[in-house]
C-alpha cells in the first residue's frame, strides 16, 4: 500500500492516496473518496433531511447541520470535480421534508453531475422523486469493473471476484492513550473482500470496529487522515 500526497488539491485538506485492485482512490478528510479511473467521489450515509425530521417531532436540532454537510458536498464536487457521484446508501433519511426540497433545488444546479443511488434503509422516498431530481436508482447494488456497491454488505450477492464499497454501520475506531483516555473518530475501513466508508454526515453515530491483521484502517481526525495499520 502507498501514501502519498495529492499535488493539485489546494482548497481542501490533503486527501491520501490508495490503490486498490489496480485503481487509485484518494481517501478524503471529508469522509468521502475520489475514483480516479471512474472520475467518480463515493460516499455513503449523507442522511439528508435528518435534521428537518427530528425538528418535525419536537426536537430542536439546528438546521445548519443540514447547511453544513451539503456545503461540504459542494467542496468536494468543486476540488474533485468529477463526473458522476457514486451514493452507498442513505442519501436521504425520511419522507420529504423542507430539507428535501431544499436538496431538490441544489440539485438542479448540478445537473451535468450523474448521481448513482443504491438504495438504503432509509431511502424510502418513492421512485418517481428520484426520476424526478435526476438521480439513477438502483435497487440492491451497482457493479462497475472489479467493483460492486452495496449499502449493506450482509445483503451483497455471493460473487467473490468483485470488491464491494459499502457503508450503512457508521465505521469508527477508538485510539487509546495515557491514563485510560480514549477517543473514538470516524474511519475507512479496507478488508480483503470489502471496504465500509465512514459516514459522509456529522450528524450519525459510530460502530467501532475492531480491524483484524491484513485489515487498513484509516482514521479521520478533524482535517486529517490517520493510518492505522
Amino acid at each position: 500500500m502507498i501514501i502519498l500526497v495529492l499535488p493539485f488539491i489546494s482548497s481542501m485538506s490533503v486527501p491520501v492516496y490508495y490503490k486498490l485492485q489496480g485503481n487509485n482512490f484518494w481517501l478524503s478528510p471529508k469522509r468521502c473518496l475520489y475514483w480516479e479511473e471512474q472520475k467518480a467521489v463515493i460516499l455513503s450515509d449523507l442522511h439528508f433531511g435528518k435534521t428537518g425530521h427530528f425538528r418535525k417531532s419536537g426536537i430542536g436540532i439546528p438546521q445548519n447541520v443540514f447547511k453544513e454537510d451539503i456545503q461540504c458536498l459542494i467542496d468536494q464536487i468543486s476540488s474533485f470535480n468529477p463526473q458522476q457521484l457514486i451514493i452507498v446508501g442513505d442519501l436521504f433519511h425520511s419522507e420529504a421534508n423542507k430539507e428535501i426540497q431544499l436538496f431538490e433545488k441544489w440539485r438542479k444546479d448540478l445537473a451535468s453531475i450523474h448521481f448513482h443511488l443504491i438504495k438504503g434503509n432509509h431511502d424510502i422516498l418513492k421512485d418517481q422523486w428520484y426520476q424526478n431530481a435526476n438521480i439513477q436508482i438502483h435497487q440492491s447494488e451497482m457493479t462497475i469493473g472489479k467493483f460492486r456497491f452495496v449499502h449493506d454488505i450482509n445483503s451483497a450477492t455471493n460473487d467473490s471476484a468483485l470488491y464491494s464499497f459499502t457503508g450503512h454501520i457508521h465505521p469508527g475506531i477508538r485510539l487509546n492513550g495515557i491514563a485510560k483516555q480514549s477517543l473514538r473518530f470516524p474511519c475507512f475501513y479496507f478488508g480483503k473482500e470489502y471496504a465500509v466508508l465512514p459516514a459522509f454526515s456529522r450528524f450519525t453515530g459510530l460502530h467501532l470496529i475492531e480491524p483484524k491483521k491484513k485489515e487498513t484502517v484509516f482514521a479521520i481526525a478533524d482535517d486529517a487522515i490517520i493510518q492505522m495499520q
